[in-house]
């Protein structure tokens, strides 16, 4: 079983010295789905595809599938 991870939008959003309250804002998210992100859970592609335009990167650049034991 695999499960989605965000890690790697936390640590470009770090890089960048981006905070969580303006990615939502800049990048016009709900505050559900903010939640769903900060939990690892599932979100829309078109969200995705959204912050990676925000943030000029490829999907694979702000997360993953990761094995689930």
């Amino acid at each position: 079983m695999r499960k989605i991870s965000y890690k790697r939008l936390w640590v470009q959003l770090i890089e960048r010295d981006i905070s969580r309250p303006t990615l939502k804002r800049d990048v016009n998210l709900s505050s559900g789905t903010m939640c769903k992100l900060n939990k690892g859970e599932d979100v829309s592609l078109s969200v995705l595809l959204r912050i990676c335009d925000y943030l000029n990167c490829d999907i694979g650049d702000i997360c993953e599938a990761v094995r689930e034991d």
